[in-house]
């Protein structure tokens, strides 16, 4: 079970976006004849069924579709939103309940009552997609309805973070007549009870989204409707903000733009920077003949430089980073830099040739070429010419697009592969439960008990600042085995016209953009 308590405030600093001062009113998206709030990225979903996802589409889902619990504005623990209440039941921290809000209805009409509610639980587990949100629910042992408004969870042992675990978009709200039981719903079409309808979707191009007029919840719509535009890069979609094509940007601007567009070189832009706790890693596939050494995973480890990828390739609009788990959090350490300090040729030479290996490593590196922004493939080139120019490696690069590279790393075909991690709440265990164990979001078994031992421990403790050793026992672990290698650690950059209001309140504490606190600015 990956779970994370979040009795903590979050280490995201919330992006606002703060505009042009002067008298102003908020409208509602048609009021002011502009049409929908207009919102790039270059994360799209790879899939619209959240049977399937354990990814990116979390961003549309959250919008879409309907949780039991959720994130309101200002919120770091998930509050009731299809329902009306949820707590503990028994001081064990076993049995959960939830009741929901009276006469809910899915965005077609049809009933959402309880046993939607089980149907959606239980589907997830029944069709268990290969690194999908199935890893989330390992403490749940079955979901009962009693009646048609409550849904009682019991749990097959202590966890007192499970109410975090329904508050993620993975544990989305589907309508049992519209999809299968056993299989994914394939026709791109969504039948949700979020604050929106999915008006129309063409994938990898645009959604359409439309205020869900049955929504019964926290939300507060500030827009009639929004228009989420995909993109291949980040220049092309500054260049729709720049050109009024589009309102916001989100997910996925380009070192280059984030640097021109602070320096406002467009004076009716505005760019706001934030804390963010997304990561990008390497993972190491134990079945290829190489990665499974430890000795090279180690060499690779000592060779990598952090600070230059972060310099040369970023310019510095990410940090360098030494753990899964990322700085800000609590239990948050450098343990690769303490173990392999900085980069050494002579250090990484030694680790091989103690291993008894002499010539050059030949391994495949393989990254996505549309998910993690468009600096992912010169990212990759640096880490090549680091390790190539090391003269103990032979780097050869592939890449795939986000939707079939997915069924590549899940099938085990690749010997290293990059991959980022959105967290599902900002808590150190989030930053490694997901990537361990026989089942992970990685769909590289890991198993390793020592580190489900400790986490185990610590989900019966609320306070989190009680499992700061665990958590460090934890990560200690993780840099002694190598087997997944952080590289650098983002911040949250909001770029969107002056008109746009709302973007202070409009990233939950995992950093995904709830649109219906977007809002257009207009004079009295």
């Amino acid at each position: 079970m990956f779970n994370r308590n979040r009795c903590l405030r979050p280490a995201v600093a919330t992006a606002a976006l703060s505009l042009v001062a002067g008298c102003g009113v908020f409208s509602h998206g048609d009021s002011n004849g502009k049409g929908p709030i207009l919102v790039g990225t270059t994360s799209a979903p790879s899939t619209l069924d959240p049977a399937a996802s354990w990814d990116g589409s979390w961003e549309l889902f959250r919008n879409i579709y309907q949780t039991l619990l959720a994130y309101p504005n200002g919120a770091t623990t998930p509050q009731p939103d299809a329902a009306e209440s949820c707590k503990f039941t028994d001081n064990s921290y076993q049995t959960y309940r939830c009741e929901l809000r009276p006469d809910m209805k899915f965005a077609d009409g049809h009933v959402l009552d309880a046993r939607a509610v089980k149907y959606s639980i239980d589907r997830i587990r029944t069709i268990n997609v290969a690194g999908g949100p199935a890893g989330l629910l390992g403490s749940l042992d079955q979901v009962q309805v009693d009646g048609d408004r409550a849904v009682v969870f019991k749990l097959n042992k202590p966890d007192a973070t499970f109410p975090f675990v329904l508050a993620t978009p993975a544990m989305s709200i589907v309508d049992p007549e519209d999809y299968p039981e056993r299989s994914l719903r394939k026709d791109n079409k969504v039948d949700g009870s979020g604050p929106y309808s999915l008006k129309t979707y063409e994938e990898g191009k645009k959604a359409e989204l439309v205020g869900n007029d049955h929504y019964k919840g926290f939300a507060d719509r500030r827009n009639d409707a929004v228009t989420i535009r995909y993109f291949q890069d980040s220049a092309a979609m500054v260049k729709a903000l720049r050109d009024k094509q589009i309102d916001v940007t989100y997910r996925g601007l380009g070192a280059d733009d984030i640097i021109s567009l602070q320096r406002r070189d467009t004076k009716d832009l505005q760019l706001v920077e934030g804390a963010g706790t997304d990561i990008s890693y390497l993972v190491f596939n134990p079945k290829d003949p190489w990665s499974a050494k430890l000795a090279v995973r180690q060499a690779i480890a000592q060779v990598v430089d952090r600070a230059a990828i972060a310099h040369n390739v970023y310019k510095d609009t990410v940090d360098p980073l030494y753990s899964m788990v990322p700085k800000g959090l609590t239990g948050h350490t450098t343990g690769f830099f303490d173990d392999f300090g900085d980069p050494s040729v002579a250090k990484a030479r030694k680790i091989l040739t103690d291993a008894g290996i002499t010539g050059k490593v030949p391994l495949t590196f393989w990254y996505t070429t549309d998910r993690y922004g468009s600096e992912t493939a010169k990212e990759f080139e640096e880490l090549k010419r680091q390790l190539d120019d090391s003269g103990l490696f032979t780097i050869t690069l592939k890449s795939r697009p986000w939707k079939t590279y997915v069924v590549g790393y899940q099938k085990g075909e690749y010997p290293v592969f990059g991959r980022g991690w959105f967290p599902d709440f900002p808590d150190a265990d989030n930053f490694i439960a997901p990537f361990v164990g026989e089942q992970n979001a990685l769909g590289t078994p890991y198993p390793e008990k020592q580190i489900t031992k400790v986490l185990s421990e610590s989900r019966r403790e609320a306070d989190r600042a009680n499992v700061v050793t665990q958590f460090q026992q934890a990560q200690q672990i993780l840099v002694d085995d190598a087997r997944l290698l952080p590289l650098w650690q983002g911040k949250v950059y909001v770029g969107a016209n002056d008109d746009i209001s709302g973007g202070e309140r409009a990233l939950d504490p995992s950093t995904i953009m709830m649109m219906w606190e977007l809002s257009r600015k207009t004079s009295w």
